[in-house]
C-alpha cells in the first residue's frame, strides 16, 4: 500500500499532515493531540513539514496555527524533490563511473582460446550487445536471417545503438546483409540507418543473396555466432562467443571474398513501407 513514507516523510511527519488535512487550521498543540504525535517532536516535525512546503502556518494567531496544503499540490511538491534528489544521484553516479573508467585498467587480452556461450533469447541478445560494445578497432556483422523469436524492431534497435557508439569510437564497421532481411527490417531501423549511418565515412553496408548463419566478427580476433536450435533451425538456440586470432583469420578469409562481390545496400529497399 502506498505511503507518505514512500515520498520522503518519516512516520511522524506523515502523520502530523494526514491529521491536519482532517482537523483544518488548528495549532500544535493540538494536532499533537489528533496526530498522536509526542508535543516535544511536534514542532520539529512542523518546521520540517513548512520546509518541504507541505503546510502553512498563521504566525499572527496566538498561539500559532497551522494548516495542510491540497493534497495535489502535496503529492506534486513531494514528487518534484524526489526527481531532483534521483536528478542528484545519477550524477553521482556518472562521476563515480567516469572517476573509474579512467582508474581501471583493462586486462591484457586473452592469449590463446576463450569462449563462452549464453543460452535463451535475452542472454543471447544481452551476450552479443556486450560483445559488440567491445570492439575498439572493426566489426564485421553478417546477417544472412534472424531468428522468428527475436524482436527484429527491438534488437534492430539495440544493434543500431550499438554501431552508432562503435562509430564514435573510430571503429570501422562492416555489415553483410541478405536482401531478405534487408526489406523485413522495420521503418525505424530503416530510418535510423538513413539519418545516423547511411554517410558515416566508417560505415558501409552490403547486401548478397543466399548468405547463410548470422555471426559478428570482432577487432579480428572475436567472433560472435548464433547457433540455431537443432530441433528447429529457425529458431535461435544460443549465442557462442569465441575468442581465438586464428578461428577468427579464418572468418575473415571466408568473409572477404563475399564481400568483395557483395552489392551496396540500395536505400530504396531500406526505406520502404
Amino acid at each position: 500500500m502506498a505511503s507518505l513514507r514512500d515520498l520522503g516523510l518519516s512516520e511522524y511527519e506523515a502523520r502530523a499532515y494526514r491529521s491536519l488535512l482532517r482537523t483544518g487550521a488548528t495549532t500544535a498543540k493540538e494536532l499533537s493531540r489528533a496526530s498522536d504525535v509526542p508535543m516535544g517532536r511536534i514542532y520539529d516535525v512542523l518546521n520540517s513539514l513548512e520546509q518541504h512546503s507541505l503546510v502553512r502556518s498563521q504566525a499572527a494567531s496566538r498561539p500559532k496555527k497551522y494548516v495542510a496544503v491540497e493534497p495535489d499540490t502535496a503529492l506534486d511538491r513531494l514528487l518534484e524533490t524526489k526527481r531532483r534528489e534521483l536528478d542528484e544521484k545519477a550524477e553521482q553516479y556518472q562521476s563515480v563511473v567516469d572517476e573509474l573508467t579512467d582508474e581501471l585498467e583493462t586486462a591484457e587480452p586473452v592469449q590463446g582460446q576463450f569462449w563462452t556461450a549464453a543460452v535463451g533469447m535475452d542472454e543471447s541478445v544481452d551476450l552479443l550487445l556486450e560483445r559488440l560494445s567491445a570492439a575498439d578497432e572493426s566489426l564485421v556483422i553478417v546477417a544472412g536471417t534472424l531468428s522468428p523469436q527475436f524482436d527484429l524492431g527491438n534488437v534492430g534497435e539495440l544493434v543500431t545503438e550499438e554501431l552508432e557508439a562503435a562509430l564514435d569510437r573510430g571503429v570501422d564497421v562492416s555489415v553483410l546483409m541478405s536482401p531478405d532481411l534487408v526489406t523485413s527490417l522495420p521503418r525505424s531501423v530503416g530510418e535510423r540507418y538513413v539519418d545516423r549511418l547511411e554517410n558515416h565515412p566508417q560505415f558501409t553496408v552490403r547486401t548478397t543473396p543466399q548468405l547463410s548463419g548470422t555471426f559478428n566478427l570482432i577487432d579480428d580476433v572475436e567472433v560472435c555466432i548464433e547457433v540455431p536450435n537443432p530441433l528447429d533451425p529457425g529458431e535461435a538456440f544460443a549465442m557462442i562467443d569465441l575468442k581465438d586470432a586464428d578461428f577468427a583469420a579464418d572468418v575473415r578469409e571466408m568473409f572477404d571474398p563475399r564481400w568483395e562481390r557483395a552489392e551496396p545496400l540500395s536505400l530504396s529497399s531500406v526505406d520502404a513501407d
